[in-house]
C-alpha cells in the first residue's frame, strides 16, 4: 500500500506543475483577449462619434455637466 500510495504522489506532481504552468498561460490569454477588447471597443466608440457627430457632442454636453455638478 505504502508503495501504491507514493507512486500516486510521484504522478500527482508533474500534474500540478502542469495545472500550475495552465493556469498561468490562461491567465496570460485572458489579459491578451481583454486587451484586444478594450482596444476594439475604443475603436468602435471613436468610429460612432465619427459617424454621428451631433450625438457625440450630446455626449461630451452631458459629460461636461455631470463634472461640472460633481461634489468632491
Amino acid at each position: 500500500m505504502e508503495k501504491r500510495r507514493s507512486a500516486r504522489d510521484a504522478r500527482d506532481l508533474p500534474d500540478a506543475r502542469e495545472d500550475a504552468a495552465d493556469a498561468q498561460e490562461s491567465e496570460a490569454s485572458r489579459r491578451r483577449r481583454r486587451a484586444q477588447f478594450l482596444r476594439e471597443l475604443h475603436e468602435a466608440k471613436q468610429l460612432r462619434d465619427r459617424v454621428q457627430p451631433r450625438r457625440a457632442r450630446a455626449a461630451r454636453m452631458r459629460q461636461q455637466m455631470r463634472m461640472r455638478t460633481f461634489r468632491w
